[in-house]
């Protein structure tokens, strides 16, 4: 089953709808519209991660499963 985002599972699509959107660095105010977030998991948790090209201040969105 596939969704407006794209992708067959649930990782699949929240990636996408992560990368479907503009990421503003909180850091140095920085625009990345063409970076894209990189997932990982423990079995417990997912890590969605990004580095700021112009700063390198790393961006987490960690979710509980």
């Amino acid at each position: 089953m596939s969704s407006s985002y794209g992708g067959t599972s649930a990782f699949d699509r929240l990636r996408a709808r992560l990368d479907g959107r503009p990421h503003v660095c909180e850091e140095c105010g920085r625009v990345d519209d063409e970076g894209e977030w990189e997932a990982a998991t423990t079995g417990a948790t997912v890590e969605y991660r990004r580095e700021c090209p112009s700063c390198g201040t790393e961006h987490v969105h960690r979710y509980r499963l």
